[in-house]
């Protein structure tokens, strides 16, 4: 079953969704004064991620209530490696950096001595201006600005079987980066037109342990902007999957997906084997051949946090609906994480 949402209120007098679902924009109305669960509970975060041949980068800034974070990676496809990922905390934040209640406007600025995370958006325009002092003189900058080249988006309302636990989140794939350049230490890189990106905009009241997979593809394949949002795991998606193709302006809902991650002989996943990325009605149809695992741990007594973002080249095809999308090694990454947080 997949329910197309409704415009409204997301959450209810109580606290819970109003409904749960799925849609191509951000119609349902999230206000974090309306959540009724615990506090330390709500999570929300804004994530990019901008890539081409040669170099990602992602920038995160998250306010998880119990602990806020502005982070960075720099990914490098040449050489395939991991280059740097960097953090700060801050710890109790609850609520106090303001995140925006919808992705469609609205600022986010987050500042201290040692770090400056901004994310602007104006005028259709999304500006993304961040700095992080680093050690030994390597500190981290960037300059990146983008604008959609599609008003469809992944968007999904997701209960947990718990009350007053939800999970709103919206996948914009295949952002155009029209001006951008990073700068590391000695490294400085600027970004040309065939470089786009993805916001991972999240907002909600998450339970204690979970544990989600999650694909993404943003891509020029032969001249066309190519992508997916692939992922689950977590809370009831009995009326919707979070799971979207894209192919220029357009999008193309999909059903179920599996990630069948390839095991060592002692029965753990063995993340630098090629994936398999399938599903029941057989419109989707992925190989992932991994570079490298951006493998990262946080472990603060009971905030634990193990991820596993892995980099490679997708190659296959999505068919649905007389649609069809298919492509060959293109760049994307695909994770597993567990948190308990």
């Amino acid at each position: 079953m997949q329910k197309r949402l409704s415009e409204g209120k997301l959450l209810d007098l109580n606290g819970s969704l109003n409904e749960a679902g799925f849609a191509f924009n951000l119609i349902k109305q999230y206000e974090r004064k309306d959540i009724k669960g615990l506090k330390t509970r709500i999570k929300e975060w804004d994530y990019y991620y901008i890539g081409d041949d040669k170099y990602g980068l992602a920038l995160t800034i998250a306010d998880n209530s119990l602990y806020g974070m502005v982070s960075f990676s720099i990914l490098d496809f040449v050489n395939k490696k991991e280059i740097v990922t960097s953090s700060a905390l801050k710890m109790f934040t609850f609520g106090k950096w303001k995140l925006p209640s919808t992705s469609e406007t609205g600022d986010l600025v987050v500042k201290s001595k040692k770090f400056s995370f901004e994310f602007y958006n104006k005028f259709g325009v999304r500006h993304l201006a961040c700095y992080l002092k680093g050690k030994n003189g390597k500190d981290f900058s960037c300059d990146i600005k983008l604008c959609l080249t599609s008003q469809n988006s992944m968007v999904i309302a997701t209960p947990f079987n718990k009350k007053k636990h939800f999970y709103y989140n919206q996948k914009i794939n295949c952002m155009q980066v029209t001006n951008g350049s990073f700068t590391y230490g000695d490294l400085h890189y600027d970004y040309g037109s065939n470089a786009l990106a993805v916001l991972d905009w999240g907002r909600g009241v998450w339970t204690y342990s979970n544990t989600w997979y999650w694909a993404s593809l943003s891509y020029y394949y032969n001249g066309r902007k190519v992508g997916f949002n692939l992922g689950y795991g977590f809370g009831d998606t009995s009326a919707a999957s979070e799971n979207m193709a894209f192919i220029d302006a357009d999008a193309i809902k999909l059903d179920d997906v599996e990630f069948i991650i390839p095991q060592t002989p002692n029965g753990k996943d063995d993340y630098l084997k090629p994936w398999k990325l399938v599903s029941k009605d057989n419109s989707i149809n992925l190989t992932f051949e991994p570079f490298f695992d951006r493998y990262a741990s946080m472990n603060l007594l009971v905030l634990q946090s193990i991820q596993h973002q892995v980099f490679g080249k997708f190659s296959g095809t999505i068919v649905k609906n007389n649609k069809k999308i298919e492509f060959k090694d293109c760049i994307g990454f695909a994770e597993k994480v567990k948190n308990r947080w």
